[in-house]
């Protein structure tokens, strides 16, 4: 099934139970892919990669709207934002951290033959390619800079 048949399946249970939370969340996903769609350039339909970098770029703002949130001391909305990150994130490919996560990037650091740090760019483009919506891109560029500077 589709990613946007998901989330009109998911609206439409949502909307019959009542919950707002879920149910803004999941319009807020289908709006995003659609408005990607329709972008021009687009050709009317978005990759699977596009579709998770999306879903990964909601998940992220949720994620800074709730800290931005707690710091002003304004738990009722930061719980609101961390509800709908934890429902989008369900949409996403199991994500990979720890160790596992740190062998993949020191193995593309390895492929890629990057020995200083103004390699990165290179390093981050590789591993963005072959982790896109797999991992975090904060998580993912502090590994590299971290095997990078031992080097």
């Amino acid at each position: 099934m589709a990613l946007i048949d998901q989330i009109t399946e998911g609206i439409k249970t949502a909307m019959k139970a009542k919950d707002k939370v879920t149910l803004g969340a999941l319009r807020g996903i289908k709006k995003e892919l659609i408005e990607a769609n329709t972008a021009e350039g687009a050709g009317g339909d978005v990759s699977e990669e596009s579709s998770m970098k999306i879903l990964q770029k909601m998940v992220k703002q949720r994620k800074d709207a709730a800290a931005v949130f707690v710091e002003q001391g304004r738990a009722d909305l930061a719980e609101n934002e961390t509800a709908e990150a934890e429902i989008i994130a369900k949409f996403l490919p199991e994500q990979i951290t720890g160790a596992e996560l740190e062998g993949l990037v020191s193995a593309i650091v390895e492929e890629s033959g990057a020995q200083s740090m103004k390699e990165m760019g290179k390093v981050m483009g590789m591993a963005s390619k072959e982790l896109g919506g797999k991992a975090d891109g904060k998580e993912i560029a502090d590994l590299v800079k971290k095997i990078l500077s031992t080097k």
